[in-house]
């Protein structure tokens, strides 16, 4: 009984160790976000100052003529069109390999892996060269269709679907006259709801931090993400843009932290929808 007890402890001394590393940097920054420039510097880093959250607001949002609005629609965008993107051609490529056979299926699947462990920055001269090469640098296209690749969401999918998808029920649908395409939609896809929706998630919150790939394919301002706009104020060195850096990095994680709400429930909802019922 007393090791329990001190198992339990033990456990929730940790937990909440790692909540505190977790949470302090968001109280940080939620905290900050309500101070003015000079109190970012002249008042506890933990602790409110003067609030100033009204003052932050207006100059975040009219800096550089209104372009943190800009650059929050086009992250939405990016992020939103690129991880649906990613998600609807993972998993209809993991569901290929998985429930079709064909020859080179072993192969494919090998390349595939074979691009799961290749560093990102590795691509990043032949991608710049090949998005050159059609005419797509400095535009959406340029930034969207890079993202909507993804060789691990296409090994969870294929993993998902073997397991998660039957034969039998396929076999089935096929037998009442359904088309390959109407399967996929009505049978495999809610069948493989939690790993495309887990997919969708981390596909969306690795491009909305993402700062390389903008960096390398955007010029234009008004095209730019939020992580490359505020790191370029960020780079001003005076304290006038400090607030509306700080200001405009807590309303970036607003929504990342709406969508994880949002979304888990279908986790939790989805956790059985791959057994069959007999």
């Amino acid at each position: 009984m007393r090791a329990t007890i001190r198992s339990q402890v033990l456990t929730t001394a940790v937990l909440c160790v790692v909540a505190a590393y977790v949470l302090l940097p968001l109280w940080w920054l939620v905290v900050s976000a309500t101070k003015s420039g000079a109190d970012l510097f002249d008042t506890p880093a933990l602790w409110f100052g003067s609030v100033d959250i009204g003052g932050n607001l207006d100059r975040l949002m009219s800096q550089d003529n209104g372009l943190y609005p800009r650059w929050l629609l086009n992250t939405l965008v990016y992020a939103g069109g690129g991880a649906l993107g990613a998600t609807l051609l993972a998993a209809m490529a993991g569901y290929g390999l998985a429930k079709y056979p064909f020859r080179g299926r072993g192969a494919v699947f090998a390349v595939i892996m074979g691009a799961v462990l290749i560093p990102t920055p590795l691509l990043t001269l032949p991608l710049y060269l090949l998005l050159s090469k059609v005419g797509l640098l400095n535009s959406m296209w340029g930034m969207l269709l890079p993202c909507m690749v993804s060789p691990f969401g296409v090994f969870l999918a294929r993993a998902y679907a073997q397991a998660a998808v039957p034969d039998d029920l396929l076999e089935a649908g096929r037998i009442d006259g359904a088309g390959e395409l109407r399967i996929f939609f009505t049978v495999a896809v809610r069948l493989m709801a939690p790993a495309l929706v887990t997919l969708f998630l981390f596909q969306a919150v690795a491009i909305w931090n993402n700062f390389f790939l903008p960096m390398m394919v955007l010029n234009d301002q008004s095209l730019w993400p939020i992580t490359l706009g505020l790191a370029k104020w960020n780079g001003i060195r005076t304290g006038f843009l400090r607030d509306a850096v700080v200001m405009g990095s807590l309303i970036s994680v607003i929504p990342v932290i709406l969508a994880f709400v949002a979304l888990q429930r279908f986790w939790k909802a989805d956790l059985a929808a791959g057994s069959v019922k007999l």
